[in-house]
């Protein structure tokens, strides 16, 4: 039966085709079957009145009677910025009442877990834990349920649910919420594979980074990353990335992702990898007549009315900032480091990256040092003046998303 809402047809196909075949074979009388026909037909638009009942749909597809309107790739943003996270809805009859409508917001893990980040019904609405004065609604006209995140930080980067609850029906659409940004591998001063789960987590927070995703790790290494020394993931699988396939890490033939699997979050010990994204601040190799031990370098910077530079802050600056200085200087955590954008023979091989020279004696060994000036925060943090891109993940092309609204 073709559904029509908002208009009545006589006679559905399946009924008259029900009904033809009653005539072609005369089994009931003319009278008989006037008057079963004329009770199927109520039946079936009764049924229909029904399912014009049902109410608000957020899908992610164009099927069925509901439109649906969700991001089909994903949105793109870095620390710092704001985003807007699309979600459309259409509900059937368009003249429900719109403060009976509840639009929620949810955060969802890789291991299925949920973190309430938003909530309105009607003109109420409620925000959550460390999104509270970050989310809004775009509000942007009927059917709208998008959100604004302003001040993106990296726990932000996830999948997102949009659920529209109408009295008793309600549905769901996803978006997920990328992050630009840098994969680093990290092991302590104590050496390699110290870390379980829980350390490797506080590890690369105290350098200004999160776990990275599988995902992340997987666009780190099609973008070159090589490292052979096996590292937690935030989903507590334990993998590492091959580039340049030998013997000495794992199948010498084929580069790729290798996985561990997921591993005892206490009881095991490995390396980690770190995520990190645009600073709210630059770094600078602080030029000094002569080299320092590092108690003497965090002086220095503090001199300089700055810090020194965390491991993912000078990642960071690499990326982003395009920090490229062959010197060796002292980092928060104790290593030597220094950034290469553009190789030398001079400046440790053929290949960009922030070089490694370990973790020396941090009263007798002197060196430079690299410091991190935070910017002033600013107060003006209005959504409607930032644009963002969307990018689906089926193409290079992005369009540009005008994250405007009244709020």
């Amino acid at each position: 039966m073709k559904k029509q809402l908002g208009s009545i047809t006589l006679l559905s196909p399946h009924l008259y085709f029900l009904c033809e075949d009653t005539v072609a074979f005369k089994k009931m009388s003319f009278a008989v079957f006037i008057l079963t026909c004329a009770l199927l037909e109520s039946s079936l638009l009764a049924g229909l009145e029904k399912e014009r009942r049902k109410v608000v749909h957020v899908l992610e597809d164009e099927t069925g009677a509901v439109i649906v309107q969700t991001a089909p790739g994903k949105v793109v943003t870095h620390r710092g910025g704001s985003i807007t996270l699309p979600c459309r809805f259409h509900h059937e009859p368009e003249n429900t009442d719109p403060d009976r409508i509840r639009i929620k917001w949810t955060k969802v893990t890789d291991t299925l877990q949920f973190q309430d980040v938003f909530v309105a019904l009607g003109k109420q609405q409620r925000v959550f834990g460390p999104y509270r004065g970050r989310v809004f609604l775009e509000q942007a006209g009927p059917g709208d349920a998008s959100v604004i995140i302003q001040n993106v930080t990296l726990e932000d980067y996830g999948r997102y649910e949009c659920e529209v609850t109408d009295d008793m029906e309600d549905d769901t659409g996803f978006v997920n919420l990328d992050l630009e940004g840098v994969v680093f591998p990290y092991y302590p001063r104590e050496g390699r594979y110290k870390l379980n789960y829980h350390q490797a987590e506080d590890a690369c927070k105290q350098q200004d980074a999160i776990l990275a995703s599988h995902s992340q790790l997987h666009k780190a290494w099609l973008e070159g990353l090589d490292w052979c020394n096996a590292g937690w993931l935030e989903d507590g699988s334990v993998q590492y990335p091959v580039s340049h396939p030998r013997a000495q890490c794992g199948r010498k033939e084929t580069p790729g992702v290798r996985n561990y699997g997921y591993r005892h979050k206490e009881d095991e010990h490995y390396d980690a990898f770190c995520f990190t994204s645009k600073l709210n601040g630059k770094v600078y190799f602080l030029k000094r007549f002569k080299k320092v031990n590092y108690a003497e370098a965090v002086k220095a910077c503090v001199r300089d009315g700055s810090i020194v530079a965390k491991v993912g802050q000078l990642y960071a600056a690499w990326k982003f900032q395009l920090l490229d200085r062959c010197e060796a200087g002292w980092l928060e955590d104790g290593s030597i480091r220094y950034p290469i954008v553009n190789p030398r023979s001079r400046c440790g091989g053929s290949e960009p990256g922030v070089r490694h020279l370990g973790f020396p004696d941090k009263k007798f060994q002197l060196y430079g040092v690299y410091c991190f000036l935070k910017n002033e925060d600013k107060k003006d943090t209005d959504p409607r003046k930032t644009t963002e891109t969307l990018t689906t993940g089926k193409s290079k092309n992005s369009m540009s998303i005008n994250s405007t609204g009244t709020i």
